[in-house]
């Protein structure tokens, strides 16, 4: 799979495989764990797949090939006002144009198109810093020209996703720029402070909020209020169980409509699950490893540090979600409500993962 890498320019294949594969994958697995659901919503069958279509894989292919096409190195100088324009949204949805749902004001609508701002941010900020880390090695070693900046720059843009709340994909965007900001050179003991802070701004979060206290809670006692706070990953795990190893059967799902809370978003790996059984589960995971892993290999010969550093970034992003949505899923991690890459319903995830595919692809030619 790596020979002749580094000699080669022409499209990486195995990469755009990988790509296909995951996604092919997921509207296949999106039309099985939303039918019920569309049906009973809208009398349509096929609600959610037609617009996850629309909202999602038409943008996202847009994205994709926009991003294929023009050299990366040009968003270098566009990574300062796309991350302006994507922090202004974000803030947008304070105002009259954000609207709230599931709890959360992370909505926006403008001229009767709603999407996720936040989501937006996930690719702008992981180009503005892989441009602002690679334009000086001391930016990564230097405590007053680098650390300092990086975190004033790191907050100004994760508070606003916190205050939502949308903590999880802020989390996310901080692990993968941290995973750039120290694979350019940064000294150890930076990681050990923004662990730190990191650190007491979750336990400051817990002590505010007490309902992600109580996910926590609902992580070390399952059984505490299976009818109420634990009831979604009593019922994820239920669905997983049943699966067993070859699962009951593409389609035959008798957790997703009744009692598996957002079957087609934050609980979709447990209809995976169910339906596809332990094979299919681990035939996924394998796949998003390649994926990750092919991405990797492209971020280590691309020809510059801006490459290289944004293929960490998106890697590192795409990865950790991924195992995240799994983990909580599976209760090797307390709950959150984050979607499975490439799988989930959201047409802007699934524009910006493609968009982010793109421009991997676009590096691995000028390896």
């Amino acid at each position: 799979m790596f020979r002749n890498f580094k000699k080669s320019s022409s499209l990486d294949y195995s990469f755009i495989t990988f790509l296909v594969v995951l996604v092919i994958f997921g509207l296949v697995i999106l039309t099985s764990a939303s039918s019920d659901l569309s049906k009973a919503r809208f009398g349509d069958s096929y609600y959610y797949l037609k617009h996850q279509i629309l909202f999602g894989l038409l943008p996202g292919l847009a994205g994709f090939f926009a991003a294929f096409s023009i050299n990366y190195q040009n968003w270098k100088k566009w990574g300062v006002w796309l991350l302006a324009g994507s922090v202004i949204l974000l803030l947008l949805v304070f105002t009259p144009l954000g609207f709230k749902a599931y709890g959360s004001e992370r909505w926006l609508s403008i001229a009767g198109v709603g999407f996720q701002p936040g989501e937006l941010v996930k690719i702008t900020f992981i180009v503005y810093m892989a441009a602002w880390i690679g334009k000086s090695q001391s930016r990564s070693k230097n405590l007053k020209e680098g650390f300092i900046p990086f975190l004033i720059l790191s907050a100004g843009v994760l508070i606003p996703l916190i205050l939502q709340p949308s903590t999880t994909i802020a989390v996310l965007i901080l692990a993968a720029v941290l995973a750039m900001y120290f694979t350019a050179g940064a000294k150890i003991r930076f990681l050990f402070s923004v662990g730190a802070i990191a650190l007491f701004a979750v336990a400051a979060l817990l002590f505010i909020t007490p309902y992600r206290m109580e996910r926590v809670l609902g992580f070390l006692n399952p059984d505490s209020d299976p009818l109420g706070k634990t009831y979604q990953i009593n019922q994820t795990l239920i669905a997983i169980g049943s699966g067993g190893l070859t699962g009951v059967g593409y389609g035959r799902s008798t957790t997703k409509l009744h009692y598996l809370p957002e079957p087609i978003g934050d609980s979709i790996f447990a209809v995976i699950a169910e339906e596809l059984g332990f094979i299919g589960s681990v035939a996924l995971i394998f796949f998003f490893l390649l994926f990750v892993w092919r991405g990797l290999a492209i971020a280590k010969v691309a020809p510059d540090a801006f490459g290289r550093l944004l293929g960490i970034g998106f890697m590192t992003i795409i990865g950790l979600q991924a195992f995240v949505h799994i983990g909580a899923n599976s209760g090797l991690i307390p709950l959150t409500g984050v979607p499975l890459p490439f799988v989930s319903y959201g047409g802007t995830a699934l524009a910006v993962f493609l968009t982010m595919s793109g421009l991997m692809v676009n590096i691995s030619m000028k390896r």
